[in-house]
């Protein structure tokens, strides 16, 4: 480690030389005193600011890639216009646990490096939730489950309605139903002997998500109800993560149910041999 900090010492005109934007964005993101030993000293052997800005780097990224974490599983589901293999029930529990843990978070003041995801990703489930039962048939559920999630964020966000003591009941709850939400998914694929219209990339993005979100909550929040969701949320992701592998060949629903209906074709027959029954010709026995 000494040697990194002599190798990187000749850096620091350069860092003390930053613009002043700059400086101020890198102390609010790592505070001043890690800022000062990490940028402006350059000094690597402070583990607890070194584990602070991976903390921070990673619940950035997090952040950043759940911007668009949904949206191929909202492409793939607009292009085939099928919910095939998609779990409405997967997506209802797990949208109403992330607007209980946004709640949650933000009337807690928790840094938005450690939540940020889920406000994005709550509103990418929205439009994937409304796109299922469209394409399930289900116009009129799809308007009642946004008047009812909108009344629910209401509630959840005023103060003078639900107390932090109740929400905190709800918070614990909404670990049951994030970790309850992947379950119907992964009997839905089990049913159906394939992933149908689930997109690998959301399916993968969550498992990264969910194992770095374990890190940064041991470094920087300090609530054992967020830390347990995640690791429960990181297990069910592993075994979704595992299925998309395993059924990764498989055939959809509808490739098969086209297999069934194909006709068997008759086998050939040779071109000097005649399958026709033979006529019979008139009788000569004489009838009593």
């Amino acid at each position: 480690m000494d040697a990194l900090k002599s190798a990187i010492a000749p850096l620091k005109p350069i860092t003390n030389a930053l613009p002043q934007p700059i400086h101020d964005l890198g102390t609010s993101i790592i505070g001043s005193t890690c800022y000062k030993t990490l940028i402006l000293d350059l000094d690597p052997t402070d583990s607890e600011c070194v584990k602070l800005a991976i903390s921070k780097g990673l619940g950035i990224g997090i952040i950043a890639a759940s911007s668009i974490v949904k949206v191929p599983q909202i492409i793939k589901l607009v292009n085939s216009r099928s919910a095939s293999g998609i779990s409405f029930l997967s997506y209802l529990l797990e949208t109403s646990s992330y607007l209980i843990s946004l709640a949650y978070n933000v009337r807690n003041g928790f840094p938005f490096s450690t939540f940020g995801e889920t406000a994005l990703i709550m509103g990418q489930n929205v439009v994937i939730t409304i796109l299922v039962l469209n394409y399930s048939g289900k116009q009129s559920t799809a308007a009642l489950f946004v008047a009812a999630l909108a009344a629910a964020a209401f509630s959840l966000f005023a103060e003078n309605l639900i107390d932090m003591k109740t929400l905190g009941l709800l918070q614990a709850g909404a670990g049951v139903l994030g970790v309850g939400s992947k379950v119907p998914q992964i009997l839905a694929i089990w049913q159906q002997g394939g992933t149908g219209q689930l997109s690998a990339f959301t399916v993968f993005n969550y498992l990264a998500g969910s194992l770095s979100r374990i890190f940064t909550t041991l470094q920087e929040v300090d609530d054992k109800l967020i830390l347990y969701g995640f690791i429960a949320g990181f297990a069910l992701n592993l075994v979704l993560a595992l299925q998309m592998v395993y059924y990764w060949n498989a055939p959809s629903a509808k490739a098969r149910g086209k297999m069934k209906e194909a006709p068997i074709a008759a086998a050939p027959t040779s071109s000097g041999t005649s399958t026709a029954t033979p006529k019979k010709g008139p009788t000569t026995r004489r009838r009593g």
